[in-house]
């Protein structure tokens, strides 16, 4: 059984996203430079901001993984180099890799750097990890998303201890194998494997039978549209104690494209999930899992299953759980003391009468809002529209700079 600490692995797509993961919990981040990652239209870092970034996670003792898992050709090469001597410079603690020419160019010109190989390399096997590990120098493989729980269990058992093991656990799950994907490029000219993907397969298709053109017949439904080709979401927060003991060191989230909102809910819960299963046992863990997963819910989410680790996946039981998704309304921009009168940036509107939730590091706590004003005039208010007016409210707990607030959404009512 692995008795190491579990890392938990945040995606971060800016700097906004990078501090939310950071203050919630995160162990270390993953995130892209302009160019040469998966996810191009995420906000990304520049060489100046990858510093800044580096460097803010390190202080709070938080590690910066670079994502460099494009499928380059010849004419990336160069490039790919540069960034990556960039990114070294920079401070990151590895280059996330997923082609085998690109990853050994690396380990030869840049020995200091430490590779981890993407689950777009697919590695399904003991000997295909061995292989990285001594040919590039490999530290960490990043799973193949299709293997199982036992599986990766007989992985783990035939890998030197030093060669690590990184595992998704939650988020959006690619419809092609472990995401090389060419619908997008087929569809739309824009690589999935270069970094482009227009996500065709979240769009809505309908049948056209031969005899009928123009009558288009909806294949598979739920109350918010037909996705034929979408795979459901992950979620492996139930599970924790499993990939622990199947030897799973770092566990992932999925998101470079998500809000900071996201980010946050998401990285609260499986902080509080890993600190309860390390300090009071698999039973506390275990009891505490519903909770957790309604915190979840409040996240913008689609149905989620627990992928292949159990076999084909399966569909989700019960709800889905829309209707709990709240909706991120403003940030905590100073600290405040229980009783006083907060001082917050709006996100998205909402009145004086609702319930709103405060979203900290300890856990949420809710409140009714009983009044605002507006900061710039002293004005009191009914409702604020306008994202980034600075409002004030009385809020009956302590809050905290970077604590975030969430609402109804009335979207979902």
């Amino acid at each position: 059984m692995n008795k190491r600490k579990m890392e938990l692995l945040a995606p971060v797509g800016g700097m906004e996203q990078l501090r939310a993961a950071v203050r919630f919990g995160a162990d270390a981040v993953y995130g892209g430079m302009k160019s040469y990652g998966l996810r191009a239209f995420a906000g990304n870092f520049d060489p100046e901001q990858l510093r800044e970034a580096v460097n803010f996670a390190h202080s709070a003792n938080v590690k910066f993984y670079v994502t460099m898992n494009i499928l380059p050709v010849d004419a990336d090469l160069d490039g790919f180099l540069a960034a990556a001597r960039d990114a070294l410079e920079a401070g990151v603690d590895a280059a996330i890799v997923s082609d085998i020419g690109a990853a050994l160019m690396l380990h030869q010109e840049l020995p200091a750097l430490p590779i981890h190989i993407s689950t777009q390399a697919n590695v399904l096997n003991s000997r295909t990890a061995v292989h990285f590990h001594q040919a590039v120098g490999a530290e960490r493989i990043v799973l193949s998303r299709e293997l199982s729980m036992q599986d990766i269990a007989a992985m783990r058992r035939k890998l030197p201890d030093e060669l690590e093991l990184e595992a998704f656990v939650h988020g959006a799950m690619c419809v092609a194998y472990s995401g090389r994907c060419l619908l997008s490029n087929a569809l739309t000219g824009r690589s999935g494997n270069r970094g482009a993907c227009a996500q065709p397969c979240r769009w809505q298709y309908h049948l056209v039978e031969e005899k009928r053109p123009g009558e288009y017949l909806p294949v598979c439904e739920d109350e918010r549209g037909t996705y034929l080709y979408s795979a459901l979401d992950l979620c492996m927060l139930p599970h924790l104690h499993e990939l622990r003991d199947a030897g799973v060191i770092s566990l992932k989230i999925e998101g470079r494209m998500k809000t900071a909102y996201y980010v946050a809910t998401v990285v609260s819960a499986y902080r509080r999930a890993l600190d309860i299963l390390e300090t009071e046992g698999d039973e506390a863990f275990l009891a505490a899992v519903p909770a957790l997963m309604e915190e979840l819910q409040k996240a913008s989410h689609r149905q989620s299953n627990a992928g292949f680790y159990y076999g084909a996946p399966e569909p989700p039981a019960g709800a889905n759980g829309f209707s709990q998704t709240m909706e991120y309304v403003g940030d905590f921009i100073a600290s405040c003391e229980a009783g006083g009168e907060a001082l917050v940036r709006l996100k998205n509107r909402f009145y004086v009468g609702d319930t709103l939730e405060a979203l900290t590091p300890d856990g949420s706590q809710s409140f009714t809002v009983t009044a605002m004003k507006l900061e710039e005039t002293g004005e009191s208010v009914q409702t604020a529209s306008v994202a980034g007016t600075l409002i004030r409210m009385p809020v009956p707990f302590r809050v905290d700079h970077g604590d975030l607030l969430r609402g109804p959404n009335r979207n979902h009512r």
